[in-house]
């Protein structure tokens, strides 16, 4: 694939037709996709697709209850979370988070805004649909999660290097969409950014991840985007065993366009550069460790069943859901792309999570949406002061 180049967004507000879906309502359908995709990937997550089948009498179609019905309280090794009925997981509870650091900075973030501004939201009670209750985000999200909180709020850690020694895994990736839409439009500002915003939590191929999917996103705000168009900013990107892992699962996914017969391909496709191995909830003695040669299995599968679903929501995110192992972040993912795509998300499944989860899924969208254009505003002016500087330094008056 032949990497195109990108365009940051215009100084006026773009000029759309009527099926071009402007800065806010991407923002919008953005956010409400991955929290949609989020849910409907929480309560399979884990299984294969073909004990998701047997369990379902079928494909998921649509929002389902909890793997073990009424008893998901006990079950282990899903209690004591409510995964299902619409509930979304930890990939949306630390999406909003980070929006509520941009409203909070109003501006880029660095790995301090994280400690100053991320750390606290996460020791500060909220509803969690998957507990039922009032509680810290802390108490829901997972280890690797915990370690942004253990290494900063404990350890009193430099930001910048506190994603050292962590698990590898896609736990910052799975909520950097606001990065990317932040710099709607201008790929290589998301990755920048998101590398950054990323480095407390993670190192290697997860912190990789993170900016490569934030590029993807602002590459999918572009007015002319297409999934053919947000791969090619994702490998122009991608460094190592990430650019080779999307490379190989994108070539796979290109030939087909349905995803029940993508679903082994592009788990073949991606297997020699997860580090998870063949189950998923026995890892390999090698699992989630640096390297250079390996990538995360959820962004290169997004991507590739963003090509599947070609720019339609229902079937990318379902051929996400509906290919199980860590198939919430997947859907968390493609469900953001193909909403900043424009993809239009199922209105009876945005009013279930919605109401289920107990969230407002617009207003952060609205809420990031006047961030980006405020953010934008000082990059201007930033760049005109640039300017002026460089061309006073060269002589060129």
């Amino acid at each position: 694939m032949t990497p195109t180049t990108a365009t940051a967004p215009a100084a006026s507000t773009p000029q759309t037709s009527p099926s071009t879906p402007g800065l806010d309502d991407r923002f919008t359908r953005a956010l409400v996709g991955a929290a949609v995709g989020d849910a409907l990937g929480g309560p399979v997550e884990g299984w294969t697709p073909e004990q998701i089948a047997e369990r379902h009498g079928g494909r998921v179609t649509g929002i389902v209850g909890p793997w073990y019905g009424e008893d998901w309280r006990t079950a282990r090794p899903i209690a004591p979370y409510h995964k299902g009925d619409g509930h979304v997981t930890d990939d949306t509870l630390m999406t909003h988070a980070l929006i509520r650091v941009y409203e909070k900075v109003r501006d880029h973030l660095d790995a301090y805004a994280v400690a100053d501004h991320l750390v606290p939201d996460l020791l500060s009670p909220r509803w969690i649909p998957e507990l039922e209750a009032e509680a810290l985000p802390l108490q829901r999200i997972f280890l690797a999660e915990k370690w942004i909180v253990a290494r900063l709020h404990y350890g009193h850690m430099d930001p910048r290097e506190a994603g050292a020694g962590n698990i590898v895994n896609c736990g910052a990736a799975m909520y950097m969409a606001p990065v990317g839409l932040v710099n709607a439009g201008h790929p290589e500002a998301a990755y920048t950014e998101a590398l950054e915003v990323a480095a407390p939590h993670q190192s290697s191929y997860g912190r990789e991840a993170a900016g490569v999917f934030a590029a993807a996103v602002a590459a999918a705000c572009h007015p002319d985007a297409t999934p053919a168009t947000v791969v090619d900013a994702a490998l122009a990107l991608a460094k190592d065993g990430t650019r080779s892992a999307i490379e190989a699962v994108c070539e796979v996914a290109a030939h087909h366009d349905d995803f029940e017969s993508a679903l082994a391909p592009l788990r073949a496709a991606v297997e020699p550069f997860d580090t998870v191995g063949p189950d998923y909830r026995s890892p390999a003695l090698g699992a989630r460790r640096p390297s250079r040669l390996h990538a995360i299995e959820e962004l290169p599968v997004a991507l590739g069943m963003l090509l599947v679903g070609g720019g339609d929501y229902r079937r990318t995110v379902l051929g996400s859901v509906n290919y199980g192992r860590d198939c919430d972040s997947i859907a968390t993912m493609s469900g953001a792309i193909v909403g900043a795509l424009g993809g239009e998300i199922p209105a009876d499944w945005a009013e279930t999570v919605a109401e289920a989860s107990r969230l407002d899924l617009h207003t952060p969208a609205r809420a990031l949406a006047q961030v980006a254009r405020e953010v934008f505003a000082r990059d201007l002016e930033r760049r005109a002061a640039h300017e002026e500087a460089f061309t006073a330094l060269a002589g060129e008056r």
